[in-house]
């Protein structure tokens, strides 16, 4: 069964990501375009966070990835399709101990502007970044068995993030 665990921000979470992103280079080659480390874990100022690498890859042709599938199972990674989000391809790396989220998009996809954003928002502004990390740290207390609920106690908060962080981009960009 899954669990809900968060720990205190460790840069060995940079360090695995950039070992994932060479394994994750190799196999995509040609079709990648850029790679980012997102979510909490690649927020320093955040204090907690589940330590799951997220990584965003952004690609030629969504349509295309299943023909990676066999290497990227390979390397760990299960295929889940969109899991609810059109235009997206979403791997998990770990079974029941993740340790790797993997969001593959096409560039012009939404959910790579509001993905970036977010974690750009948090790098800028680290007081709000650790209320973020004290609040998941609170709710994995509060649901330690239920990842759905944990998730779902979180929502409004992330959203209010991903509003704030929009009129921060517009203020910044003279929008």
């Amino acid at each position: 069964m899954r669990q809900v665990q968060v720990k205190a921000w460790t840069p060995e979470w940079s360090t695995r990501y950039e070992a994932e992103s060479a394994i994750l280079q190799a196999i995509f080659t040609d079709q990648l375009l850029a790679m980012h480390h997102i979510g909490s874990t690649s927020v320093l100022a955040i204090g907690y966070a589940k330590p799951i690498i997220d990584i965003l890859l952004l690609v030629r042709q969504i349509d295309d990835v299943p023909l990676y599938y066999e290497p990227l199972i390979r390397a760990g990674y299960k295929p889940r399709g969109e899991n609810g989000i059109a235009g997206r391809e979403y791997f998990t790396k770990g079974d029941d101990q993740r340790t790797h989220h993997l969001h593959i998009y096409e560039p012009a996809h939404p959910q790579t502007i509001q993905h970036l954003l977010f974690r750009d928002y948090l790098i800028h502004h680290p007081q709000q970044a650790l209320q973020y990390g004290e609040l998941k740290r609170r709710l994995a207390d509060q649901f330690p068995h239920d990842p759905a609920a944990y998730q779902q106690a979180k929502a409004d908060h992330c959203q209010n993030i991903l509003s704030d962080a929009q009129q921060w981009h517009n203020m910044n960009r003279g929008g």
